[in-house]
């Protein structure tokens, strides 16, 4: 690290249990982040205040003036642009050491295969239960830790599934093929705005400890979060040994 970034992250280098080892593997890192939404912004943005060397940004839609409720990196004049172009420009003006990388387009399949040879650590900020079963299937076959994320009317949720540990569940294990998109969908249900910021932060949160090592990550376990009555409940995730994506 140089002069100028010692000084930018020392409030993360003064507290030992951090220190120049864990801001220098953030620096060293490349997140692939799916979905610049509600979810995704305060991820890109947080991880990019953080440090994080390369992020990798996912999405095929435009920004539209519905999300500016709550889609914290898009304003007024991006509406109609696409959401990776608005969510690069924000983070060059954050912190313009972060490379950024834009893929302006479905990510699932082989593409999303590829997208993860490039990086250490994908973030699931989609909104539909197809997208998330491709991204955990991806995760699970190259050993990738995935931080899950999703909100939904004044609820929330956050889990690391990290297989490179051969206890942890993967998100097959937590949600079967049955599950139902609507249940995850803003434009049927509604969101309160500041939820996602709640969630979005905790998955930048989880996703900086996994990096760095620093205290112990949600891994085999899920927080979820009741935003009208203010409470958070942590479940333990055993793995499923009948799971069709993680079982060995």
């Amino acid at each position: 690290m140089n002069d100028e970034q010692l000084l930018r992250y020392s409030r993360h280098i003064m507290m030992p249990d951090f220190d120049v080892a864990g801001q220098q593997a953030l620096i060293n890192a490349k997140v692939l982040i799916v979905g610049m939404g509600g979810l995704g912004c305060p991820v890109a943005l947080y991880l990019a205040a953080a440090g994080v060397g390369e992020l990798w940004l996912a999405d095929f839609d435009a920004v539209d003036v519905s999300n500016l409720q709550r889609q914290i990196a898009h304003d007024v004049a991006d509406v109609g642009r696409p959401k990776v172009i608005s969510v690069r420009e924000r983070i060059a003006a954050i912190n313009s050491d972060v490379r950024v990388e834009c893929i302006n387009e479905h990510l699932a399949g082989q593409l999303l295969d590829d997208a993860l040879k490039h990086v250490d650590v994908v973030v699931d900020a989609s909104d539909n239960f197809a997208t998330r079963f491709d991204i955990n299937r991806a995760c699970v076959a190259a050993k990738k830790p995935l931080v899950s994320g999703a909100a939904i009317r004044s609820e929330g949720q956050v889990a690391v599934f990290d297989s490179r540990d051969a206890n942890s569940p993967c998100y097959r294990c937590l949600y079967d093929d049955n599950a139902d998109d609507s249940q995850l969908s803003c434009s049927q249900s509604g969101v309160l705005s500041p939820l996602v910021g709640v969630i979005g932060s905790m998955q930048a949160l989880e996703t900086i400890k996994v990096i760095s090592g620093f205290g112990q990550s949600l891994t085999g376990q899920l927080m979820i979060f009741d935003a009208k009555v203010m409470e958070w409940r942590k479940l333990t995730l055993p793995k499923n040994t009948s799971c069709p994506v993680c079982a060995s």
